[in-house]
């Protein structure tokens, strides 16, 4: 191990990060170790980490596994400071098998991916209003699917509750159910499965009552903050809030770190992925990879366009004429939805302010 020191030796940074604590390595340019500490993971020690790392010499990069959840903290910090981060995948199972698995190993692979070059990716900001959109968004999520739960679990109990409630409520729509049932009085005898059976269901129903209602107030600040954040974005056809502020979230705060339409494409998994064999030539297929939430919001602009856009239609029926499969069609229009978006969140002010009404001839 090499620990001396020198201010015009260039090192690069690795860090290996958990949810106490992080530990860092140095190499230089070649790869070979200079040393290794381990640091707490609290502001205190990400300030003594950078310390720490600068010390070396000339710090040229920095490369972290894990910047969007344990190593977000670290990364704010070494960002603000004008230090170079970038984001390091976690080690392949062939290298761990074969070289091991430690802290400092994690560490030193992270440093020799940010000198190698290999590891390249510029991790999100989160530092703006997609940041905030993002925690909005997940909190909406959480209260949807469980009010899908409660609704479920009300249901469940008129199921196999008592007849009489069963015949009155079940048939009326879910929101007038719901009132009926918050409103209902049992007896204070919880031994008789009927008086306790009408109290779980009155629980529920309030439960629903009130997640319906923080559902509702999510969704207007993700309303408000989308139409702030890319407003032409929402304006494109099969554009909702849900699906605009999921996009949104892909790319981050600085969507500018994609690079190029081809790294968007491959990040929200609709690039092509060649599948030709034998007799099948020049064919493609769906890429199942990338950022599956993205994925599935550039679906349901496909699904709406394919029902709705009359542009889109014509492109589809044209396309099925000339032979393409569904699935084929369905690959192609995700990969021009994805570089209309890309463009959007990169140069909005570049594109008209009404919709796209064509599509190209081939994709």
């Amino acid at each position: 191990m090499m620990t001396e020191h020198s201010p015009a030796l260039e090192v690069f940074g690795g860090v290996d990060t958990h949810s106490l604590t992080h530990h860092a390595a140095v190499v230089d340019p070649l790869g070979r170790e200079l040393d290794d500490r381990e640091f707490p993971a609290t502001s205190a020690g990400y300030e003594a980490l950078k310390d720490w790392l600068v010390g070396f010499g000339q710090l040229v990069k920095v490369g972290i596994e894990g910047t969007g959840s344990y190593g977000a903290g670290l990364m704010r910090v070494l960002t603000g400071a004008g230090i170079v981060v970038v984001e390091v995948d976690r080690p392949d199972r062939t290298a761990r098998r074969s070289l091991g698995k430690s802290d400092p190993l994690d560490a030193y692979a992270a440093a020799r991916a940010a000198a190698s070059g290999r590891a390249s990716g510029t991790p999100k900001s989160r530092d703006g209003i997609v940041e905030s959109i993002r925690c909005l968004r997940l909190a909406h999520r959480s209260a949807v699917k469980a009010r899908t739960q409660c609704i479920n679990q009300i249901r469940a109990l008129l199921l196999n509750g008592p007849a009489d409630l069963r015949e009155h409520l079940a048939p009326l729509p879910t929101a007038q159910m719901v009132k009926s049932i918050a409103r209902l009085r049992p007896a204070a005898d919880l031994t008789d499965p009927q008086v306790a059976c009408k109290l779980a269901l009155r629980s529920l129903a309030r439960r629903y009552a009130s997640l319906d209602e923080e559902i509702r107030q999510l969704h207007r600040g993700l309303s408000e903050l989308t139409q702030e954040a890319a407003p032409q974005l929402l304006d494109r056809p099969g554009v909702g809030v849900q699906v605009a502020a999921q996009l949104l979230v892909t790319a981050g705060d600085n969507p500018g770190r994609l690079g190029s339409e081809a790294s968007f494409a491959h990040l929200t998994g609709v690039a092509p992925v060649p599948a030709s064999s034998g007799k099948r030539q020049h064919r493609h297929r769906l890429n199942r990879g990338g950022d599956r939430a993205a994925n599935n919001a550039l679906y349901t602009i496909a699904l709406v366009r394919m029902r709705y856009h009359p542009p889109t239609r014509a492109y589809v029926e044209r396309r099925t004429a000339e032979g393409l499969s569904k699935k084929d069609i369905m690959r192609c229009l995700k990969r021009a939805i994805a570089r209309e978006v890309y463009r959007l969140l990169t140069k909005p002010t570049d594109l008209p302010a009404r919709p796209l009404t064509a599509l190209p001839a081939a994709a």
